[in-house]
Order: structure tokens, then sequence, then C-alpha cells
């Protein structure tokens, strides 16, 4: 008896072990402002409607539970990113608009800079600027998130044991790094990192050396409109391989602009940028299967624009034409805006065919916007302009009419600019991935990943 107590106490000391072990890399993604109608969205968006089957996305393959999303009580129930993000990196909530700051604006650790504590490398990979909200929640403290040069400078300033707090950055900002008071990219080759500015320099990086890429002046394109309509995924992996060490490395990944999409309320933006991001995951299933010791963790900071599937009291969802658009709304309305609007012209744009009443309503919409124009320039020589309110450009007003039709034509809906106060889903795979099972707090996800790097 003495001897078989024995051997089960073993077995059971082992199943302990082997559910406790660490996993040697940790990627958490944020998907910004991806509440639960987006990621159901986007498995009507991907479906093969020959088929009598919908058919399964990556994100149903790995949903796990899902989180809260609400600010200190001193901001509500309604959560902005920065202290969305600041929960998820740090485990603690703050006010709307605080960067890695606690209510008292007091600095707080996050799980990127712990880890790199532990000796692992760390990295970022955005589509925002590398400075916004949600990067900047991992790397730097500041009490307002619009301190943008600020904290772009804090990245270089604020090191770690004379480190760069990240080995690996990769986004947007061209215009916080390149200032005429200061010139950060020279700043972080003096450092020892290697620059780039073009995704095609992603496939030649240099092994062993820390790594800098910007790729727009802001935040990177639409993927509609980029190069490169697969421009996270590439970042993500050529990121894994220039991370890889023996000592393992923590990563962010954030596909930022499905907030972007849900703030203007357009839904073909917001469902390439949900693309964008299954491949990413895609991708990193296959990795993950190379690698077992990685553990992925994705869940969205909050969810935007109040966004449904299906409006008006009507039963149907329609994302047929969301398929075949190759370029963003707002890329349609600036050429729009610069030649007589026409069938051929609108079909080659839109890559599908407008109705009658479509065309008709979008060059009226741009007849008024002209005139509107034309009225204020008209009143501003007469010196009389501030009888008038200030037009909007004509870009602008057929964006709006563009993103109304399309709405039209899906049937989708919106109830705000603004962000929603919903749990979002949380999906995980990987070693300890079970640790993310049911309804949780953001604050919980930071919590655990603390746990497996070590941190009491």
């Amino acid at each position: 008896m003495k001897r078989v107590l024995s051997t089960l106490f073993l077995c059971m000391s082992s199943i302990s072990y082997a559910k406790t072990t660490a996993p040697e890399n940790i990627i958490m993604i944020v998907a910004d402002g991806m509440g639960p109608a987006y990621t159901s969205a986007y498995r009507y968006f991907q479906d093969d409607p020959n088929t009598q089957t919908i058919e399964e996305t990556v994100f149903d393959r790995h949903l796990v539970g899902m989180s809260s999303t609400y600010p200190a009580r001193v901001s509500g129930y309604v959560t902005d990113s920065a202290a969305g993000a600041t929960a998820l990196a740090t485990g603690v909530k703050t006010y709307n608009g605080a960067i890695g700051v606690d209510v008292d604006k007091k600095p707080l650790e996050s799980v990127l800079v712990w880890a790199k504590k532990q000796g692992k490398q760390t990295g970022v990979v955005v589509t925002s600027r590398i400075n916004h909200a949600t990067p900047a929640s991992y790397l730097s403290h500041n009490e307002s998130r619009r301190n943008y040069d600020a904290i772009a400078d804090s990245y270089v300033d604020n090191k770690l044991n004379g480190q760069i707090k990240a080995d690996l950055m990769l986004g947007g900002g061209w215009k916080h790094f390149i200032r005429d008071d200061r010139n950060l990219v020279n700043e972080f080759k003096k450092a020892g990192f290697h620059y780039l500015d073009n995704y095609d320099q992603l496939s030649n990086l240099p092994k062993n050396q820390p790594v800098l890429g910007l790729f727009a002046n802001g935040g990177l394109p639409w993927a509609l409109d980029d190069s490169n309509k697969y421009r996270l995924s590439a970042m993500a992996k050529a990121a894994t391989k220039q991370l890889e060490n023996k000592n393992g490395y923590f990563m962010l990944i954030e596909a930022s602009q499905v907030d972007w999409g849900g703030h203007r309320n357009d839904i073909a933006v917001a469902m390439a940028e949900m693309d964008d991001l299954a491949k990413t995951v895609e991708f990193l299933e296959g990795y993950v299967a190379k690698n077992p010791d990685t553990l992925v963790v994705l869940t969205a900071d909050h969810s935007t624009g109040g966004f449904t599937i299906g409006a008006h009291g009507e039963y149907a969802w329609r994302p047929d034409v969301l398929r075949t658009m190759v370029m963003s709304p707002e890329t349609i309305a600036e050429k729009l805006s610069k030649k007589d609007i026409n069938k051929s012209l609108a079909k080659k744009l839109f890559n599908f065919a407008l109705t009658d009443v479509e065309l008709a309503q979008l060059q009226l919409d741009k007849a008024s916007a002209e005139a509107e124009i034309k009225a204020y320039e008209t009143a501003k020589a007469a010196g009389k302009e501030k009888k008038l309110s200030e037009p909007k450009a004509v870009a602008s007003v057929l964006e709006t009419s563009i993103k109304h039709l399309i709405d039209q034509r899906t049937n989708t809906g919106w109830t705000s600019g603004g962000h929603t106060g919903i749990d979002v889903p949380v999906f995980a795979f990987g070693q300890q991935s079970e640790l993310f099972n049911g309804l949780q707090d953001n604050t919980d996800i930071a919590k655990k990943i603390f746990g497996l790097l070590g941190k009491k």
C-alpha cells in the first residue's frame, strides 16, 4: 500500500509540475476596440457563401473566456485605450488617459518590463504609432496619453539597467521620433539599434541586434490601402524570428486600427483590419505548434462604435460587398473629390457596381459640399464668413456618404463614435493557456502573466 501511495504521490507531483511549467515565450495580443460583434462579423465576412456551412475562424478555435473592461472608479464604467492598456499591462486599474501610472499618477511596472528584468527579450509590434496608448502603457509612464513626444523621449531616456526596455519595436511614428528638436532615430542607432523604414527590409534583419522599425508618419495606412495588406502579420513573423533566444521573450502585438475603424463607423476598414489580425493569429497557431513552450493570449481593451450585425429592424447582414473592396472609403472619397462622379469611375473604386440611387446621392453630396465651400469663400471675401459655419472638405463629406452607403448595403448598425462598456472576448492557446478560461477582469490577465513570469 505504501508503495502504491508513494507512486501515486510521485505521479501527482509530476502532473502538478507540468501544469505549472511557465512558457518560455509569451505573446500578448491586444485587438484594440474589438468587442464580440467584431469576431462574430468576421466569421460571416470570411464565410464561403457557396457552402451550407459557416466556416470556423481562428477566433472561434481559441475562444476561452471573457473579460470586463471598466477603468478605475473615478472614470466610471467605460474605459479608454490608455486605462485599458495599463490594466492589461500592469494589473492595476487607473483613470482614463493614464499611461502606466495609477490614479495617484505613480509609476506602475508592466509585464514587459518585468520580463526584461528576468532576462527575456522584449518586443512591441503595432499598427499605430509605437508611442500610442497601448504600446506606451507597456513601456512608459505618463499622466496623459496625449504627451506623445514626451512618451517617445522616454523610450530612450528611461532605460532599464542602461538598456532600452524593448529589444524590438515595429509600427509607425516618424513625426514623434524624427523632430526638429530631437532625432530619436539617431539616438536609437547610437544605442546599437538597427533601423528600418520599409516593410521589405523585414526579411533581412540582423540577428542579435535590437531593432527599431518605423513605417509611417503616424499610424500605418489602413490595411485596405497599405502596400502590404497583411502588414501586422508580416511584422509579427519577423519579430518572432528576431526575438527568439535561449531565455525566451515577451512580445506585445496590437491590432491598433480595429478601434480606428470603429471610431469612424467604417465597417469596410474594420473587417480588413480584422482580416490582418486573423492572418497574424493563424501564423501564430503554426508557430506554437513548432514552439509548444509559447503562450499566446488575445483580448481587447474595450469595444468601439457600438457595432451591430444587423440594424433598423431588419434581420439580415450582408457582407458580400466588403469582400470585394480594394481600398478604404477614405481613399475612395479622396479620389472621387477630384473627379466627376460617374458609374464607371465608381465601379473601379468601389470594386462593385453602384445603383442609380447610390450614384445620384454621391453626386448630390459632392455638389452640396462644393456649394457650401463656394458660399463660404464668397462670404469670406466680403468679410462676412463669421455668419456661416466653416464647411467640411469635399472628401470628408463624401467619406461619410460612402460609409452610409456601405452600411445600407450590408445592414450594419452603429450606436457611437466612441467606446462602449461591454465585456470583451479572451482567446488563448499554447502553454498554460487554460489559465485564461472563464470570466475575468482585465487586470487578472496581467496578474496571471506576472505569475507565469515568476512574480509573486
